[in-house]
């Protein structure tokens, strides 16, 4: 029986698993390595178009691309001695080529802090060559020990876009924080997925950064769901390496960086945020196919010729458009069929061509966000069509957005908090003092996670901290989270 998509715990991860097999996205379960999933040929192709979009949006902003080893020696990983502490328990090792031990670890990359500032020491020398921006997209392994999930907590990490960037002075690596918050703002809103942008606590920060930004999403379960990081690195991995370069004043000093990063989760976000009973919805930018062209059979040979005619007129408009299509006119599926095989894949419109449209020279469109339907004339469908794309992704954006915002609760009443979070779940906001232990205590009290502040700072004007009672500084969210 097909699961609902229904916004409790013990149904969305049915629902998630279903649609991921009814959609042939992604293999998981079935390779014999825990953690691990194939992406299959229509996954491929969103994840392909998500990755086009990211390097679009880094590429205009001055990154550049590069690939790195996917083997880091042991020794460079524990360069930095706080980020390697925070990722010793989840690295895999390489110990033997074939037989033969080798003589140095071989960690798996978890992340490539290390390995890239340790080539930037050969490659920067000069304020003149700053500010430099990397970016890989790469496999990252991490050992998790907790439940996995299919996209969502995975031993590897499959797209893993990783940017870093190395600049003269704290002021220029703090603008690029800055930068790097607007190219993800641009990246979600173009794929209409909704988001929360917090500072994370400084106890849950990237290991080895001054401070790390958060992207986070809520999910049909109410349970949150980070999708992108951004960190100030400070000069932490340049002194590490004992990285300098020249400065203006012809001084010596180690250079700042950044980096940040999205992954595998940002294709499971959209599965699951635009997603309905009827498997996926997809926004038309990302889609493989954005327009499925079903020929509904003629019962009289001169109308069924009558339908091939319109077929191919139609096929010239959506080639002019230059859309991805697929007239799907496969003998062995009845036309109901065929719709509930498309709908399973989320194509934004389907075009119905039947006789008696073709008689009046007309074709039915139906859009997969609201399944409605309407007849548009054959001269029509050329302006039609992209102003329907773009119907339909505000349309998911907008309905998205709406989600999330409902989702979310401020208060200072500690009974109110508890029960949003047991029962609506979703995120609350309560005041806080800025003090570390009073926020790990309303951790165990709402038994959820603290998310960070809200970014930028919001006051917290006049409201009292409701564990120790100081005046607060600003907010603290809380959820569940995967």
């Amino acid at each position: 029986m097909k699961p609902k998509r229904e916004r409790w715990a013990e149904e969305f991860p049915r629902w998630f698993d279903w649609i991921l097999d009814e959609a042939e996205l992604y293999d998981y379960g079935r390779y014999p390595v825990k953690g691990m999933g194939v992406w299959r040929p229509y996954g491929f192709q969103i994840r392909r178009r998500m990755i086009e979009l990211i390097r679009e949006i880094l590429d205009k902003r001055g990154h550049e691309e590069v690939l790195f080893p996917m083997l880091i020696p042991e020794l460079l990983l524990r360069r930095e001695k706080e980020h390697v502490k925070g990722f010793e328990d989840e690295v895999y090792w390489v110990t033997h080529g074939g037989l033969e031990p080798l003589d140095v670890k071989l960690a798996l990359r978890p992340t490539s802090e290390t390995s890239i500032t340790y080539m930037e020491t050969f490659w920067i020398k000069s304020y003149k060559q700053l500010p430099k921006k990397y970016y890989q997209i790469v496999s990252i392994f991490r050992y998790e020990t907790k439940a996995t999930r299919p996209m969502i907590r995975l031993r590897e990490v499959t797209t893993f876009k990783e940017a870093h960037t190395v600049h003269d002075t704290f002021e220029d690596a703090e603008r690029q924080v800055l930068e790097a918050i607007e190219s993800y703002k641009e990246f979600f809103d173009r794929l209409g997925i909704p988001y929360l942008i917090s500072r994370r606590p400084e106890w849950d920060k990237f290991a080895g950064a001054l401070y790390t930004i958060a992207f986070d999403t809520i999910m049909p379960d109410g349970r949150t769901l980070q999708i992108g990081t951004a960190h100030n690195l400070g000069q932490n991995f340049t002194k590490a390496f004992d990285f300098k370069i020249q400065l203006a004043d012809e001084s010596l000093d180690h250079p700042w960086q950044t980096s940040y990063g999205v992954s595998d989760r940002v294709v499971a976000t959209i599965v699951a945020v635009h997603g309905d009973d009827n498997g996926l919805v997809l926004p038309p930018e990302i889609a493989p196919i954005q327009v499925v062209v079903v020929p509904i059979p003629a019962k009289s040979e001169e109308d069924e010729q009558l339908v091939k005619e319109t077929l191919e007129k139609v096929r010239g408009v959506l080639e002019e458009l230059g859309l991805r299509y697929r007239i799907d006119d496969r003998d062995e599926l009845r036309p109901g069929a065929k719709f509930y095989y498309w709908e399973a894949r989320g194509v934004p419109v389907r075009i119905e061509v039947g006789a008696r449209e073709a008689r009046e020279e007309k074709v039915t469109l139906v859009r997969r966000d609201t399944l409605e339907k309407e007849q548009v004339p054959l001269e029509g469908l050329r302006e039609r069509i992209p102003s329907l794309m773009n119907e339909i992704y505000n349309s998911l954006r907008d309905r998205a957005w709406r989600e999330l915002r409902s989702r979310v609760l401020r208060t200072s009443n500690l009974e109110e908090a508890r029960r949003w979070i047991a029962e609506r779940r979703g995120v609350v906001e309560v005041p806080w003092c800025g003090r570390e232990e009073c926020a790990v205590h309303l951790e165990d009290e709402l038994d959820a996670k603290a998310l960070g502040s809200p970014w930028p700072l919001e006051r917290a004007s006049g409201e009292k901290c409701p564990v120790c009672g100081r005046e607060s500084i600003t907010w603290m969210r809380y959820s569940k989270s995967y």
